[in-house]
C-alpha cells in the first residue's frame, strides 16, 4: 500500500513539474497606445528595450540599417481611416514599422506584413506601404527605455515621436477630420435617409407596432426615391394591408409585381401573385 501510495505522489510531483512556469519580468516589455486624434482612432503597439549602459544608434542599432523600431514582435500601428504621412496617402489598416537610422536623417517606412519577429526573413518592397524621410533631433538627456508617444495633437494630425538614447525622430500624421466632420453635418442635418425610413416601417410592421406610423414612413422611403424599387413596393403593399387600406395594398402590389416582372425576380412575382390573389384584386 505504501508503495502505490509513494509512486502517486510521485507521479503527482512529476505533473505540477512539468506544468510549473516560472515568471519573470520582460527584459523588454510590451506597450499599448490608444489615442483618438480628431475622429481617428490610431492603436500602437510595441515592445521596449532598455539602455543598460549601452550606446544606442551607430553601435546596438547599426545606422543604415533596416531595424524593427523596438524589440520582439513587429511594432506596430493601426489606422481607423486613410491617412496622409509626408503627404503621402496611407490607406486605414495595421502597419509594422520600420525604420533606417541615421546620424542626420531616420527613413520611416510602413510595411504591410505585420506577422514577422522582428526583420521580415525576405523583405519585399511590395510590402512597403509608405515610406518618408525625416530629420531627428538630439535631446539634452538620455531616454533610458525606447518609447513611441503621440504628441501635438490637433483635431487634424498628430505627431509619432520616436525617442531613445538622446534621440528624437518624428513624423506627423494627417487625419481626415474636416472630411469626416463635414460629412456628418450633411447627413444629420438632410435628416433621415430613405433606408432610415424603410428600415423603421419594416421593423414597425414586422413587430405590430403603430401601423399608422410605419405607413407614413414607407411613404417617405418611395417619396425619395427615383424610382420605386419593387422589393419596398412589396413592404408598401403589406403596411397597407395591415393597415386596413386594401385598395392601396392592392395598387402597390401591381406596382411591385410589374418591377418584378421586369427585374426578372420570379419571388417577387410568385410573392405579389398571391397577394392580389388573396386580396380579391381582379
Amino acid at each position: 500500500m505504501k508503495k502505490h501510495i509513494l509512486t502517486l505522489c510521485g507521479l503527482m510531483l512529476a505533473s505540477v513539474m512539468a506544468t510549473a512556469q516560472v515568471k519573470t519580468p520582460a527584459p523588454s516589455p510590451s506597450s499599448k497606445v490608444e489615442q483618438q486624434v480628431g475622429l481617428t482612432e490610431i492603436t500602437l503597439e510595441y515592445s521596449r528595450p532598455a539602455m543598460r549602459g549601452r550606446t544606442v544608434f551607430g553601435n546596438l542599432v547599426p545606422y543604415g540599417e533596416v531595424w524593427r523600431t523596438g524589440a520582439n514582435e513587429n511594432t506596430k500601428i493601426t489606422f481607423s481611416d486613410d491617412v496622409k504621412i509626408g503627404g503621402k496617402e496611407l490607406k486605414k489598416g495595421s502597419y509594422a514599422i520600420y525604420t533606417i537610422p541615421n546620424a542626420s536623417s531616420w527613413k520611416i517606412i510602413f510595411y504591410s506584413d505585420t506577422g514577422n519577429w522582428g526583420n521580415p526573413q525576405e523583405w519585399d518592397d511590395s510590402k512597403v506601404a509608405l515610406k518618408t524621410t525625416v530629420t531627428p533631433e538630439n535631446l539634452p538627456f538620455d531616454i533610458e527605455s525606447f518609447t513611441i508617444l503621440f504628441g501635438d495633437i490637433t483635431s487634424n494630425s498628430v505627431e509619432l515621436g520616436i525617442m531613445w538614447e538622446r534621440v528624437y525622430a518624428g513624423v506627423e500624421i494627417e487625419v481626415p477630420t474636416e472630411a469626416k466632420a463635414m460629412a456628418s453635418i450633411e447627413s444629420t442635418l438632410n435628416g433621415p435617409s430613405a433606408r432610415d425610413y424603410f428600415s423603421s416601417a419594416v421593423y414597425y410592421l414586422e413587430e405590430g407596432k403603430d401601423i399608422k406610423k410605419a405607413k407614413e414612413w414607407i411613404d417617405k422611403a418611395l417619396s425619395m426615391q427615383k424610382e420605386a424599387p419593387f422589393w419596398m413596393l412589396r413592404q408598401k403593399s403589406l403596411i397597407y394591408h395591415k393597415a386596413g387600406d386594401t385598395k392601396g395594398a392592392v395598387e402597390a402590389a401591381r406596382q411591385s409585381l410589374a418591377g418584378a416582372e421586369k427585374a426578372g425576380n420570379a419571388d417577387y412575382v410568385k410573392l405579389n401573385k398571391d397577394a392580389l390573389q388573396e386580396w380579391g384584386a381582379k
